[in-house]
């Protein structure tokens, strides 16, 4: 029963290995000249105002955690939609009891003013 990973657990070593391989050649064999202008900050080229590292407002994490959460679970439409006839009324209640979990979740973060940008 293990034997039909193998191939699985080969690839996965091979990949590991060629990977931490190609890192490792080019920390060794690479140019290593570090220069004043290679250690400043750069941003769309333009000469950074301030400091280098500025605390953000956490609002900004907050929205794209809440944007990555629902964009996530949009994903699942599409199997759904794919077998939606062999599903029948099944899929239908179970995809609106997802929908709803969905919503109770976005309205609870809209009143919380999670979405609210300043």
């Amino acid at each position: 029963m293990l034997t039909e990973y193998l191939p699985i657990a080969i690839l996965l070593l091979l990949s590991t290995g060629l990977a931490v391989l190609v890192v490792i050649l080019g920390h060794s064999f690479g140019p290593k000249r570090p220069t004043e202008a290679k250690g400043t900050p750069y941003e769309s080229g333009m000469r950074p105002i301030g400091p280098g590292t500025r605390r953000m407002p956490i609002r900004f994490y907050l929205i794209a955690m809440l944007f990555i959460l629902f964009d996530i679970e949009v994903v699942f439409f599409l199997p759904w939609a794919v077998v939606f006839r062999q599903l029948g009324l099944f899929g239908l209640v179970e995809m609106f009891i997802f929908i709803a979990i969905l919503l109770v979740g976005y309205v609870y973060a809209w009143r919380k003013g999670a979405l609210e940008w300043e």
